[in-house]
């Protein structure tokens, strides 16, 4: 039993409402069921939800006061629920209700516990494809049982345990107890058969995407509104020269010794992805945004975001033949910014960004010149580090021509500035360099700097950036609240590549190499659902620190010698911590995933 927050309305007109909600299992899935809607002016603190849930269960089983002191305003409270309860017979048996005692006679010194297996991550991962429907579309789709269970073996993995198909089925056959909630034995399962889960899940691609997108705006009641779209790449580790679309290009891993296989992702604001299509490995942005807008049927009128590396003129002017509105971050290598003009406005994480709108002359475009004062901090670092690195480098180089038995010869010192300014990243620009020479004019003597900063440059204008957009009658704090959707594509980059291994590739054929980039995107879905039913209910974190709280939890088995001499063998999940608890409350589900069996041999 929990309390569950939801809010209900939008804009100024949204307001929360509480409900006291219990999780019952139903064969081998649990729902959730709202024993009694609390109001909306529920006044009980967020922290004392779990012991006013404690009392009510107490007082439901017909207990005195078990639980700590609690204050007499907490104790009422439970009174008053637990009587409306009653009085409207909303409880009833359930998987939480206490279960009548086992007492048996053992032998305490024969306590075994054997066979660990994971069983958070799995319970969590199986709770959000039950959200969106997975398995029962992979039913509707005629993927058999057997194959229903690889394919959510697949993905669940990917969740849990990132790695190569001969990984997986090592965690699934010995490390997780997925099978056991499943009501599958992955024991068995050969080796071919992830191989063909991926195959299957490729042959219903399209299918499984417009199904967990649409299904994921109806559980959280949202309305599609901003087109994101941008690229990332992922590297192939071998030549991979069976890969058709894996070639070399630009690596954003700086993996360019491999080749690579390029992701293209459409998601919408609230950050789940409406479209994936895979693009050879050296696939220039700019050309693949009609492809994957004509693909989604993205309608006329949408809003679309991208960022520079896709924003040439080009598609800028497409974007307006089309019908599309668009947001996009200038490419404008020139930074201009008048602090006397702009606006400030404070973000989330307490720092200021100073905003200046401007109407073009033709007043068909807005330009937005925003100055971030965190950014601005960051580039003075990069900016100063390279400079720094620079200089000395110059400077050790000029003390060098005072030494006997170093190269001197001019072609050789301006031939040493190249490389050195080949290693600072532009830094260089900002700079005037001579060479001093001998009588002779052969011989180098000294190498003198100076440092002159490039207007319009990072070193000049520090966090300053550029947004064009064609909405001119918004404001300048929604312009730029909406271009900072725009960073949530790149959390979800992360995500995939870091926590959910999308890199690197291992496969042979085309399709494997597609599917294992589309099993990533699958768990991501996932995790996104995951993670906003937690923001709902005041739970944040990544991925990686979610995992990492919900693997602690795992089923064991007891084994005991009875007095009798039979042996009693009791499997169970071990009991969940307050992190964990946390998490599951505000999903609603059990906190015994699997529930209990006792055998007696």
């Amino acid at each position: 039993m929990f309390i569950r927050r939801t809010r209900t309305g939008s804009g100024d007109k949204s307001y929360f409402t509480y409900r006291l909600v219990r999780s019952e299992r139903s064969g081998s899935s649990v729902r959730q069921r709202t024993l009694l809607n609390l109001g909306r002016h529920f006044d009980v603190e967020r922290g004392d939800w779990p012991l006013l849930c404690r009392r009510i269960d107490e007082i439901l089983a017909g207990q005195l006061r078990l639980s700590e002191d609690i204050p007499p305003e907490l104790e009422a409270h439970a009174q008053s629920i637990a009587a409306r309860l009653l009085a409207q017979g909303r409880v009833g048996t359930s998987a939480c209700a206490v279960q009548k005692p086992d007492l048996q006679h053992v032998d305490v010194n024969s306590l075994e516990l054997v066979r660990p297996r994971s069983v958070g991550v799995e319970h969590a991962g199986l709770w959000a494809m039950q959200q969106l429907g997975l398995p029962d579309l992979f039913a509707d789709l005629g993927i058999g049982p057997s194959m229903r269970a690889a394919c959510i073996g697949s993905i669940i993995a990917r969740m849990a345990r990132p790695g190569s198909e001969r990984a997986t089925r090592r965690w699934l056959q010995d490390r997780s107890a997925l099978g056991e909630l499943l009501g599958v034995t992955f024991e068995t399962m050969g080796p071919m058969r992830l191989y063909r889960a991926s195959d299957a899940l490729m042959a219903h691609r399209d299918m499984i995407e417009r199904h967990l997108f649409d299904r994921a705006m109806d559980l959280f009641d949202l309305t599609p509104t901003v087109t994101l779209y941008d690229l990332t790449n992922t590297f192939f580790e071998g030549e991979a020269r069976t890969q058709p679309k894996a070639l070399r290009g630009h690596s954003k891993d700086k993996r360019t010794d491999c080749p690579l296989l390029t992701l293209g992702l459409v998601l919408d604001a609230s950050g789940f992805v409406r479209r994936s299509k895979i693009f050879a490995g050296n696939v220039r942005e700019q050309h693949t945004l009609a492809e994957m807008l004509d693909a989604l049927s993205t309608p006329r009128g949408s809003l679309v975001v991208i960022d520079r590396g896709i924003a040439t003129e080009d598609r800028i002017q497409w974007l307006r033949t089309q019908g599309y509105r668009y947001l996009v971050v200038s490419r404008d290598r020139t930074r201009r910014f008048d602090h006397a003009a702009a606006q400030r406005i404070e973000t989330a994480s307490g720092t200021g960004v100073h905003l200046h709108k401007t109407l073009s002359e033709d007043g068909k475009e807005v330009r937005l010149s925003c100055f971030s004062e965190e950014r601005a901090a960051k580039e003075r670092g990069i900016v100063e580090r390279f400079a720094t690195r620079f200089e000395t480098a110059l400077t050790a180089l000029s003390d060098g021509l005072s030494r006997p038995r170093t190269h001197k010869k001019i072609d050789t010192i301006w031939q040493r500035i190249g490389r050195i300014r080949e290693r600072t990243r532009g830094i260089a620009q900002h700079y005037d360099i001579a060479v001093d020479t001998d009588e002779s004019g052969e011989r180098a003597t000294a190498v003198r700097f100076t440092r002159r900063a490039l207007p319009g440059s990072m070193m000049t204008h520090p966090g300053v950036y550029c947004l064009r957009s064609s909405e001119t009658d918004w404001d300048e704090t929604t312009l730029w609240r909406t271009y900072v959707t725009l960073t949530d594509i790149e959390a979800v980059f992360r995500s995939l590549k870091s926590e959910l291994g999308l890199r690197p590739i291992f496969h042979h054929k085309p399709i494997r190499a597609e599917g294992h980039l589309f099993i990533s995107v699958i768990a991501y879905q996932l995790v996104q659902v995951i993670r906003t039913r937690l923001r709902q209910s005041g739970e944040t974190g990544n991925w990686n620190t979610l995992r990492t709280i919900l693997e602690g939890q795992q089923r064991v088995t007891a084994t005991f010698q009875r007095t009798d001499g039979r042996t009693l063998h009791v499997r169970k999940a071990t009991r969940a911590e307050p992190a964990q608890l946390a998490i599951y409350a505000a999903l609603g589900i059990n906190t015994n995933p699997g529930g209990t069996r006792k055998t007696t041999v």
